[in-house]
């Protein structure tokens, strides 16, 4: 009965009943607000998805970044830079140094285009920071004279001797190398083993890309690297 007449009285005042709750839970959420004691909305599957793959970490990236920033420097302090392409050769004993090209392109055409322009590493071979051979080869002239000096520009190597030094210059590097053997042998009778768990070099003197002409041929062994 009581319960009924307390409803009663509401109902006949409910305008003022309605305003005073309004007000009251305003305030009350405002209060929970200011407070940060609000109720936070559960993530949705997708949400949660989204944030976690946004904090996986790639293996790869994290390797890559820890390289560039922790051991790049030491990288190239210790030994060499990836793909350390020669950009000059110097024979010590004919006191004579000559560019090296370094061709993308293996057709017989660019290479014999490229050695008008002076000695070319074949783009099959090593480089001077890799295990294997680094294969260059320079045209040899004896002619009295040429239009181009890089005619002759492997004149002279089948004097070199045991002992003698060769060095190859990078932008980044100098590369020594002690002659180990030098001999005269038919092209088609030169094998060029281009892999190898050593750092080799072999210089070539050639006619022409696919020439059966003799060559003369110099091997070397890598003795020393020296920063620039």
């Amino acid at each position: 009965m009581q319960v009924s007449n307390i409803i009663s009285a509401i109902w006949a005042n409910r305008l003022n009943f309605f305003g005073a709750f309004f007000i009251v839970f305003t305030v009350l959420y405002t209060v929970l607000y200011v407070v940060d004691w609000l109720p936070e909305t559960p993530a949705t599957e997708s949400a949660v998805t989204a944030v976690a793959e946004s904090e996986i970490v790639d293996p790869a990236v994290v390797e890559t970044n820890t390289i560039t920033k922790t051991t790049a420097k030491e990288m190239v302090e210790s030994q060499v830079t990836i793909a350390d392409q020669p950009i000059s050769v110097y024979i010590e004993r004919l006191d004579k140094t000559i560019d090296v090209l370094n061709p993308a392109s293996q057709t017989i055409a660019d290479l014999d285009q490229a050695l008008l322009s002076g000695v070319v590493r074949h783009p099959n071979s090593a480089t001077p920071n890799t295990d294997g051979t680094v294969l260059i080869l320079g045209h040899s002239s004896y002619l009295p004279n040429v239009f181009n000096r890089n005619f002759q520009a492997f004149n002279g190597i089948q004097n070199l001797e045991w002992g003698d030094t060769i060095t190859l210059t990078s932008d980044t590097h100098v590369y020594t190398y002690r002659v180990e053997r030098v001999y005269e042998a038919r092209a088609s009778e030169v094998t060029v083993p281009i892999k190898g768990d050593e750092k080799l070099l072999t210089l070539a003197t050639c006619d022409s890309f696919g020439s059966t002409d003799d060559r003369h041929i110099v091997e070397a062994k890598q003795i020393s690297v020296e920063k620039l």
